[in-house]
């Protein structure tokens, strides 16, 4: 699988590929026109819930990746859009980039979720 992640708020590149927010919330300050989005796919990201709970704090960042994936193994509205993930990394001609709002690049849920891609 040929999956990147990037910040959504970081510019558009011709080798971005498919385009795919995996947020929950639409990112501030980004226009639709600017994200230039193939998908956007709530349900992959994490529950509001797990979200509030670990609050993008590096020392949790273990304990989040495995309830994370937990979600991502065992809710079915979760499970079907990873299907449908898939199936669009699947059939891209080239790359996917995963996009995601948060500020650290690396401590935010797109890490986990695109190694839980390439893994499963």
């Amino acid at each position: 699988m040929n999956i990147r992640i990037k910040r959504i708020y970081d510019n558009v590149a011709d080798g971005d590929g498919c385009r795919v927010l995996v947020d929950r919330l639409w990112p501030r300050g980004v226009s639709k026109e600017r994200a230039r989005l193939d998908a956007w796919l709530k349900q992959v990201a994490p529950s509001p819930e797990l979200r509030t709970w670990w609050n993008h704090d590096p020392e949790r960042l273990d304990d989040f990746a495995i309830r994370y994936r937990a979600e991502l193994d065992g809710d079915p509205a979760t499970m079907r859009a990873v299907t449908e993930l898939r199936e669009l990394v699947a059939q891209a001609a080239g790359p996917t980039t995963l996009l995601y709002g948060a500020r650290d690049p690396a401590v935010n849920h797109a890490l986990i979720l695109a190694a839980y891609l390439g893994n499963n």
